[in-house]
């Protein structure tokens, strides 16, 4: 019987150390029922494209903090950085004209001020050696201060055409269903590359990683790109479901998204988890944010619903995760 018992506790824990995010998964199911069983329709196609089209970007910005987090980092300038982005599309389509032409110009833009705070902020952390929680926060004052710069009044309308997009249909698919899809595809291909393998090296152990040879400044740096490119990603999602900029609109979702990666099954301290796990994280806070509605809690006692309900999941996650890796 003992022998079963460590042979099963063992097959667990390689279950855990190849899928960590197995616990969240767990807690989105009881979720995903929970919602289901307070309001039918919130399981039905135009519920989950609904809770799709209004998380998409926390998915994002999950995975652009889970980067940095594989190498023992962390970004506090993520939802200033999906700020900052967010105006500087709105504002340049709006200069241009509102055509898509504008948009996909506007995009390229996009990107390429995402790419720019990622580097700035990995100069900082890794070149500099600043602390990682010290230097992100400093700059996502000033990629805020940028962002009230461009625009200093919230409110400015987006292009019909960017919007309508968003939340339009192909082929009678909702097209973030593509979105969604494209983004599954290239986390597949990501997880799979040299990058991600460092970046988690570096997490276990950045003295280990240094010695056998790895560019640690480098790979640091590159986490931080590749975090500033997927909130850019963040950013034209929410400027598609919001349809207007506003430099303050990221304010809270820095915290959501940390939320959302521990949620995920992903250490802080760096080294193990996986990016599915954090878009399954960002899913939870939406599901909670949900549930809390349906039952009809008080608007006042909302916001203390939801933190203590993201609390219980929070440790119930970290429990599982823990006793796995025991």
């Amino acid at each position: 019987m003992a022998g079963a018992a460590r042979t099963s506790s063992g097959g667990f824990r390689r279950w855990m150390e190849r899928y960590p995010f197995l616990p969240a998964l767990l807690i989105l199911a009881v979720l995903l029922a929970l919602n289901g069983f307070y309001q039918p329709r919130s399981v039905s196609l135009v519920g989950i494209t609904g809770l799709v089209k209004t998380y998409l970007a926390l998915m994002l910005l999950a995975v652009a903090q889970t980067y940095v987090v594989y190498a023992g980092d962390i970004d506090l300038s993520v939802g200033a950085i999906v700020s900052l982005v967010n105006c500087v599309i709105v504002v340049l389509m709006q200069y241009m004209g509102g055509t898509a032409f504008s948009a996909l110009g506007a995009i390229g833009v996009g990107l390429a001020v995402g790419l720019a705070c990622g580097l700035v902020n990995g100069l900082l952390v890794a070149t500099f050696r600043l602390q990682a929680i010290v230097a992100t926060f400093a700059t996502s004052i000033f990629f805020t201060g940028i962002a009230l710069y461009i625009l200093p009044v919230a409110g400015l309308p987006a292009p019909a055409a960017f919007w309508r997009t968003y939340g339009g249909r192909f082929l009678d698919i909702p097209f973030v269903f593509y979105v969604a899809v494209v983004l599954a595809v290239i986390l597949w291909a990501m997880a799979r590359t040299r990058l991600v393998m460092r970046l988690l090296a570096v997490g276990d152990d950045a003295q280990r990683a240094f010695q056998s040879g790895l560019p640690v400044t480098a790979i640091r740096v590159r986490g931080y790109v590749m975090t500033g490119l997927f909130s850019a990603l963040a950013a034209f999602c929410v400027t598609g479901d919001t349809a207007s900029g506003d430099p303050l609109v990221g304010g809270k979702m820095t915290l959501y998204s940390v939320a959302a990666v521990v949620l995920g099954g992903t250490a802080l301290s760096g080294g193990y988890g996986t990016v599915v796990g954090s878009v399954f994280g960002a899913l939870i806070i939406g599901l909670i944010n949900s549930l809390v509605y349906f039952v009809g809690t008080p608007s006042e006692w909302q916001n203390l619903v939801q933190g203590l309900a993201i609390l219980i999941a929070l440790m119930a996650g970290v429990v599982v995760g823990r006793r796995a890796r025991a």
